[in-house]
């Protein structure tokens, strides 16, 4: 699983290896993954994957990051947790983030939140 979050650094190329494993080590860990590491998707439930792939949307610090129900297979404290490093992330390194949610409780993390209904965009 950590090779599969490595995995948009190593495309980068050109990178320190062992900044690039505490990196990611540091992403798994706030994600809630951090004693997982060693273990193959078959080994996942729907969730640790679903957490795996925001590490691995996160760990290269891009700019912009489309989520849609990022946290939607998640409990509730599981998905505070995410959402908190979702958006520290993003915070930390200058990025923005936009997101599709039912999630109140994402949506309140929220800078600005516009709802879509069938009689248009609103907000």
């Amino acid at each position: 699983m950590a090779q599969n979050v490595a995995l948009p650094l190593m495309l980068l190329g050109g990178r320190k290896r062992h900044e690039d494993q505490v990196r990611v080590e540091a992403m798994l860990e706030a994600v809630g993954l951090g004693s997982l590491g060693s273990r193959l998707p078959e080994q996942l439930s729907g969730g640790q994957l679903q957490r795996v792939a925001i590490a691995r949307a996160l760990v290269h610090r891009p700019v912009l990051i489309l989520a849609d129900e990022p946290t939607g297979n998640l409990d509730p404290t599981t998905a505070a947790k995410v959402m908190d490093a979702m958006v520290g992330q993003t915070r930390l390194h200058g990025a923005s983030l936009v997101m599709v949610t039912h999630s109140t409780a994402a949506a309140q993390l929220a800078d600005r939140v516009l709802h879509l209904s069938a009689d248009g965009i609103s907000g």
